[in-house]
C-alpha cells in the first residue's frame, strides 16, 4: 500500500515519540493518555467537520474521542490542550487522515498489553481489524489517481507529524515538571 510505504519514517518517529511513555508507570500512562487526545482530539473534529461520515458509513462507532476522555476522567484528568488539526477538503485528504488515525487503533491494541489491569484502557483497547481492513480496501478503491494519492499522503504526513508534536511537547512538560 502506497501510503504504508511512503510514510514509514513518519511512523517510525511517531513511535519514537511516543516510546518515551513507560505504559506500566501510572504517571507516564496518564501523560501518554494527554499526549495521545491532544493530537486525536482535533484530527477527528476536522474529519467530521470535512464530511468524513459521506465516505465512511460508520465514522460514529470510529470515533475514539469519548474513550480517551473517559479513560483520562478516571484518571482524575480533563481533555488537555489541543493542538491545531489542518483541515480536510477532499476525500483524499480525509482517508489520508484516517488512515493514521485508524493505524494509530491497531498499534493501541498491541501497546494495551503493557498498561496495568487496574488503570483503564477503553481507548487503547478499542481494535477491530474489520475496520481496518474495509478502510484499506477504501484507500485501494478511492486513491488511484497521482493526485489524489499525493493529498492523502501530504494529509497522512501531516496528522503523523500533529501526533509526533503532542508525544514531544508532552515529553516536554514531564521534563519541566520534573
Amino acid at each position: 500500500m502506497l501510503l504504508r510505504e511512503r510514510t514509514r519514517t513518519d511512523h517510525d518517529r511517531v513511535d519514537a515519540a511516543f516510546a518515551r511513555f513507560d505504559l506500566g508507570d501510572p504517571a507516564d500512562y496518564r501523560e501518554f493518555l494527554l499526549a495521545q487526545a491532544s493530537a486525536l482530539l482535533p484530527l477527528e473534529a476536522a474529519l467530521t467537520a470535512a464530511g468524513i461520515e459521506n465516505i465512511v458509513c460508520d465514522w460514529s462507532h470510529r470515533q475514539r474521542a469519548s474513550r480517551i476522555l473517559a479513560d483520562l476522567a478516571d484518571l482524575g484528568l480533563g481533555a488537555p490542550g489541543l493542538l491545531e488539526s489542518p483541515g480536510f477538503r477532499s476525500t483524499a485528504e480525509m482517508l489520508g487522515a484516517l488512515y493514521v488515525v485508524e493505524g494509530s487503533r491497531l498499534g493501541g491494541a498491541m501497546l494495551a498489553r503493557r498498561v496495568p489491569a487496574h488503570l483503564p484502557r477503553r481507548f487503547l483497547s478499542d481494535a477491530d481489524s474489520s475496520r481496518w481492513r474495509s478502510l484499506v480496501a477504501l484507500i485501494d478503491h478511492e486513491l488511484v489517481a497521482p493526485a489524489c494519492q499525493a493529498a492523502a499522503l501530504a494529509a497522512a504526513r501531516a496528522a503523523f507529524a500533529l501526533f509526533e508534536a503532542a508525544a514531544r511537547a508532552q515529553a516536554g512538560v514531564r521534563v519541566l515538571e520534573h
